[in-house]
């Protein structure tokens, strides 16, 4: 069948991606978006766009009827499910064909045979694919898992059966932690993907994180396209994808490629489907096969130099593919680094995009560069739904050139209204363990407090000039230093305060007094943009921090005594569990209330020993950012007056 008309069950850079290989075969797109993103740019570029009605993903692109309603009455032949909400469904799959129309996918039972955990161990075993010891029983009792986890040992894996993207993933290194591990994974595996149930895994902690692209036609035909390394990860999340893995040599590829199609072939397989594999020691183990296209696919186009869209929409109208195996090809060197709105903390943001400017490729590099996004600048970045914002690749005729290049490419992307991993991914790059090729999966666990020490050593250094040009550069205040006089005032950054005294120059330098020592800042070169809470958000090439003025809050904490004895949201995000109670005692460290942000769970825990005074949500409501959601008694101070201190 010739695919005339398409639509694309999904939002942002990749919804975008399918609507443009889509427009080069000549077919006509149907976007489908929810409230939020009705002036997004993948219902821009679409030939049309139906609305779905409602914000969250469980009321728009996680609703088949709503969906598949859009597809007919668009005129739609054929649907793209891109990745995530409900490309690995195989009800929906079943849904499209029911309804008449060609889905962009493999067939829905191949989906429930790998899209499960556990049946795709079962069928790995049953064909000699290695896997790891693990428990994926009918028995979802935590008696049952206790004895298993036993039986396995420690340190394992808990995760979801039906999962994908770290969601309902828990690492438990020992049993102590298995129970409470076993509830948290259920309940996001739950929210996420509408199925509770998990299975147990023995983890590797040495271990790299390994992945091999396979397609297959609908003639029995199927081929890898070799391996990407995702090893760099936060939250079990792939942050930095790269193709060719450093670990992986010729016969290690052969291998890993050759199990990963008898897999796929196994199942039936048809289309684009990726074979995760833990490496260790030379050695490989199943992970999971996802079902679908990955984000992290344009890495494979760019050493390959073909389109993986578009041999998934061939695919789907009969047509045979268009290589065999022995003609692939392989050159130079790609990395991806996922863009997110997080900070370096992984804390997820919502909020909108003030000042946007993409990075242009370098002059002279040797070498491409791409940026897959949906931004543009008043975009509003909604709590609903992922926290990544697009994907920069370069590709290069060697490892270190792309690294060198992908870096610099981040350090000249200007995004500006809320904070992303910009610098936190540059500084990873540049790791020298990343460089050397040695990054594993607990690369992030173990840099990770020092790649943020090294991010804030740098603000600091450069804190001043940067704030000068905030407040009295381009669009700040400097017509309000049109005098010699001395201008107090007390900034903060970080959590900490300083007071300084500013005078106006000759020239446009300011002579800023700071603890009794003075000095002259030339506001630095820099993109600056005030945010809605008053702060100031500024960029200058690799550097980016948020200058608040805080020379009109009390001295005495600049916004502490205020805020007092208060838990606020941290972000936007929906309130699915409260463990306070009014008039309870807590313990520092102890979990509060779990919200859902961004399609993860935020457990949000105590600072300190204390009562709680009441409780301001209840679970199933949307929390914004700095929103109150507990207050907690004063604590007596020495002094016989009331000590506060924020919770």
């Amino acid at each position: 069948m010739t695919i005339r008309r398409l639509l694309v069950a999904n939002r942002g850079e990749i919804a975008r991606r399918v609507i443009r290989t889509a427009h080069a075969l000549g077919m006509q797109t149907v976007a489908v978006y929810s409230d939020v993103d009705a002036g997004a740019l993948h219902v821009r570029e679409a030939s049309a766009a139906r609305a779905l009605g409602g914000n969250a993903s469980a009321d728009t692109y996680l609703r088949i009827d709503k969906l598949i309603a859009a597809a007919r009455e668009a005129g739609a032949d054929a649907v793209h499910p891109g990745y995530g909400f409900l490309s690995e469904n195989a009800v929906f799959a079943q849904a499209v064909i029911d309804a008449g129309l060609v889905w962009v996918g493999p067939p829905p039972r191949a989906i429930r045979s790998l899209g499960s955990k556990s049946s795709a161990r079962q069928l790995a075993q049953a064909r000699g694919v290695p896997c790891l010891p693990g428990y994926q029983g009918e028995d979802q009792s935590d008696g049952r898992f206790a004895a298993q986890a036993r039986h396995i040992g420690f340190p394992l894996m808990v995760k979801a059966s039906a999962g994908g993207g770290g969601r309902g993933m828990r690492l438990v290194t020992e049993a102590g932690q298995l129970q409470a591990a076993l509830q948290s994974a259920r309940s996001e595996a739950q929210a996420a993907f509408g199925c509770g149930e998990l299975l147990l895994e023995r983890a590797l902690l040495q271990a790299r994180h390994v992945e091999v692209q396979v397609f297959a036609d609908a003639h029995g035909r199927c081929i890898h396209l070799g391996e990407r390394d995702c090893s760099v990860q936060r939250r079990h999340q792939k942050i930095i994808e790269e193709t060719p893995s450093p670990a992986v040599d010729p016969a290690l590829r052969e291998r890993m490629g050759c199990c990963a199609v008898e897999l796929a072939q196994a199942a039936g397989y048809v289309g684009a489907g990726t074979v995760e594999f833990l490496v260790e020691d030379g050695q490989f183990y199943l992970m999971e096969m996802n079902t679908r296209l990955q984000v992290e696919h344009p890495v494979t186009e760019a050493v390959t130099g073909l389109d993986l869209v578009e041999w998934q929409l061939r695919v789907a109208q009969g047509e045979p593919l268009p290589l065999a195996q022995d003609q692939v090809r392989f050159d130079g060197h790609a990395i991806e680094a996922r863009l997110c709105a997080e900070d370096e903390h992984f804390t997820p943001y919502a909020g909108t995009v003030r000042q946007f400017l993409p990075p242009l490729p370098a002059e002279g590099g040797r070498g491409s560069l791409r940026f897959d996004h949906a931004l543009f600048e008043g975009l509003a970045v909604p709590p609903f739904y992922d926290s990544m914002l697009g994907k920069l690749i370069v590709h290069a005729p060697t490892r270190a050139q792309a690294i060198d290049q992908l870096a610099a490419a981040l350090d000249r992307t200007r995004l500006l209204g809320l904070p992303t991993n910009r610098r936190l991914l540059a500084a990873c790059l540049r790791h020298p363990v990343f460089r050397a090729g040695e990054a594993l999966i607990s690369f992030l666990d173990r840099t990770a407090g020092e790649l943020r020490a090294l991010l804030e050593d740098e603000e600091r250094k450069d804190f001043l000039p940067l704030a000068m040009a905030a407040l009295y550069g381009a669009g700040g205040r400097a017509p309000d230093l049109a005098c010699a006089f001395a201008r107090s005032l007390r900034l903060k950054h970080r959590g900490r305060v300083w007071p300084l005294q500013v005078r106006q120059q000759p020239g446009g330098a300011l002579a800023v007094e700071q603890d009794g020592q003075t000095q002259m800042v030339l506001s630095a070169d820099a993109a600056c943009v005030r945010l809605d809470d008053g702060a100031w958000h500024v960029q200058s090439g690799a550097l980016d921090l948020i200058v608040e003025d805080a020379s009109f809050e009390p001295a005495g904490g600049a916004g502490g005594a205020s805020a007092a004895n208060e838990l606020r949201a941290p972000f936007n995000g929906k309130v699915i569990a409260v463990k306070a109670r009014s008039g309870a005692m807590v313990a520092r460290g102890e979990t509060l209330l779990v919200i859902e942000s961004m399609k993860l769970e935020h457990a949000l825990a105590a600072s300190r020993d204390g009562v709680v005074k009441a409780v301001h949500v209840q679970a199933g409501q949307q929390a914004c950012t700095s929103q109150v959601l507990v207050t907690f008694e004063a604590a007596p101070a020495a002094n016989g007056s009331t000590a506060r201190s924020r919770s």
